[in-house]
């Protein structure tokens, strides 16, 4: 091989070398900063990992708010009335914030299970639920609609 093939050679083989170390980073950091959504259904079957920064959503459990009176620090739970998420969270609440309405919370789960909320976002409006939690709720409530078993009982009834 002669000796400008060879340089040329080398030069692409470390264009390709840096390119793909570029690549790598880039992918490493974006999954590094991706929170995925998971509702609370899937946080109690254990398919949220643990000590990663993740988003949850559903709506407020009525009566669960609890807010300590010497500092910042609010307790309260996230349904999608099939499962809980117990939720911490230090800091001012945004004003739409209350019990019954829809949530998304971004923060890391602990080991106990506790989600630890570094953000909390209220919807805005009466009309308005965030796509995430609005699927996860459907998807609650067709798991409770749709029956169990799969007997037919007749003729011609059909299986939902």
């Amino acid at each position: 091989m002669k000796a400008h093939r060879r340089q040329r050679l080398i030069i692409i083989l470390a264009l390709v070398a840096l390119a793909g170390v570029a690549i790598g980073l880039t992918l490493y950091s974006l999954r590094a900063n991706m929170n995925l959504f998971y509702s609370p259904t899937q946080i109690s079957a254990g398919e949220a990992p643990s000590g990663r920064s993740l988003r949850a959503g559903g709506v407020v459990r009525d009566d669960s708010v609890q807010r300590d009176q010497q500092t910042l620090d609010v307790t309260f739970t996230v349904t999608d009335f099939e499962e809980d998420v117990p939720v911490h969270y230090r800091g001012i609440l945004p004003d739409l914030f209350r019990e019954g309405q829809g949530v998304v919370i971004v923060g890391t789960l602990n080991e106990r299970g506790w989600l630890e909320a570094s953000e909390v976002l209220a919807k805005h409006d009466e009309n308005y639920m965030p796509p995430e939690v609005d699927g996860a709720l459907k998807a609650a409530e067709a798991r409770k609609v749709m029956p169990s078993s799969g007997a037919v009982t007749g003729g011609n009834d059909e299986r939902i």
